[in-house]
Order: C-alpha cells, then structure tokens, then sequence
C-alpha cells in the first residue's frame, strides 16, 4: 500500500545511509523560483497534456507506473495497487537539478526511468469519479516544465495479474542536457551535496531506498549508490549545536 514516509521508518540494517546522516544535508533554503533556462508550463500547456494523455487512455482506467517518490508520496487518492516489472527499463538518478531538492550552486539530481535492464515497482490506479483531476494533479506535479513535457509515455508493465499499460515519467533522450547517464561516483558527490527548498537529494534516496527495502524490492544501483552517499556524509564535520 502506498504510505507516506516517517523518519521513524527503522531503516534496513544493509541500508548505509540513515536518518542521521541525511540530518547533516537539511538546511533552510529560499526558493529561488523556477529552474533556470527553464520554461514553466502554462496553465494552457499542462491542460493540453492533461487532455492528450486523458485521450490516450480511451476512456480505459488509468494506472500509473511508480518507482520513486510516487510509491511514498503518491499526491493522489490510490484507488488499487499492484507490484509490476517494466522490462526494458530501470530507474536512476539521471534528471539534473538546479531547484526544489538543490540550488544552482550545488545541483542535484533526481530520478527517472532510463531505456535498459527492468525496474520493479508498484503501479497506482486513478480512481474513476476523480480520473481527470488526478490526472492534472499528477502531472502539474511531474512536468513542471515545457522542456520535460515529452517525458511522460506508456509502458507496458508485467504484474501478478497480467500485463497492463500504464502512464509513467522517463529521461527522454532527446533533452540530453538534463537527463545524461551519470556514473555512480558522480551521482553520490552531487546527491550528498544538494538540497533545496523542498528538502535535500539525499533524504530523496533516503525515502526511496527505505520504502523499497520494506517493499522487499532491492535495486542494486540504489543500493551502491547509498552506500556511496552514506560514505561522504560521514566524512562532513558534525552539525554544531547552537549555544
């Protein structure tokens, strides 16, 4: 069942990275406004994707591919749920940031689907009496911006009960700028150092590793790559108390 996170979760004891850790990455931030060199979507634009996806659907239910934030935080009223494999495909932090989880002075990255290998996760079903609202809830959400607009698509995904076809969000290769394969090192180095007004990169990973964990659904670029973040947090000095 989708939950929201508690820091309280007890981590897996084969997690590295902590609640202490992710600790020392939180800090107040001021919203600097949207991504630079980005352009906001319209409320125009985002009701044009809301009715083309809507129309792709042919009046079918909606269910939504989640392999990150949207297994912990859906944003949305989940009317079922099923565990699904999307062959072909795996999730990595791949999507650079400047804003919400980072700042131009230290981005970040977040995560998004990458053609390649297969990715366990939960598929989420729009509730029908509030399908379209949902929808628009979901993807003002997921596509905040016009260059990423070609980032949501189908994908046929393989559950207990059979295949299905469902909505989900990928790194799109023809916005190679924001969405470029980032070796496992690289990502830890920018993870561990980025946060934003909405929290940091590595409470992002934090969330995500422990909700799969508890999931028993292991990934194991996510697993190195905690690893990886949990070493350089510890070599940073320890937060000092105020006085």
């Amino acid at each position: 069942m989708p939950r929201p996170y508690s820091a309280t979760m007890r981590s897996p004891s084969a997690l590295h990275l902590t609640t202490d850790l992710v600790a020392r990455t939180l800090r107040t931030v001021t919203d600097e406004g949207p991504e630079p060199n980005w352009t906001p979507i319209s409320s125009n634009q985002l009701e044009e994707l809301v009715q083309r996806v809507d129309e792709e659907a042919r009046d079918q239910e909606i269910w939504v591919f989640a392999y990150g934030s949207l297994m912990w935080n859906p944003g949305f009223d989940v009317a079922g749920f099923e565990r699904a494999v999307a062959f072909g495909w795996h999730r990595a932090f791949a999507l650079r940031i400047e804003r919400l989880r980072a700042t131009s002075d230290a981005p970040g990255l977040m995560l998004a689907l990458q053609p390649g290998g297969s990715c366990t996760g939960l598929i989420l079903k729009l509730a029908c009496a509030s399908k379209k609202e949902d929808l628009r809830r979901l993807l003002a959400r997921e596509i905040r911006y016009v260059e990423v607009c070609d980032m949501v698509r189908w994908v046929t995904v393989r559950t207990p009960a059979g295949p299905r076809r469902a909505l989900t969000f990928w790194a799109s290769p023809t916005r190679s700028a924001l969405t470029q394969k980032v070796p496992l090192e690289q990502a830890a180095a920018l993870i561990a150092q980025a946060c934003g007004p909405a929290g940091s990169c590595a409470e992002y990973l934090h969330r995500t590793v422990v909700d799969l964990a508890e999931r028993q659904i292991f990934d194991r670029n996510l697993w190195q790559l905690q690893e990886l973040v949990a070493t350089k947090l510890q070599a940073l000095p320890l937060p000092v108390n105020p006085a």
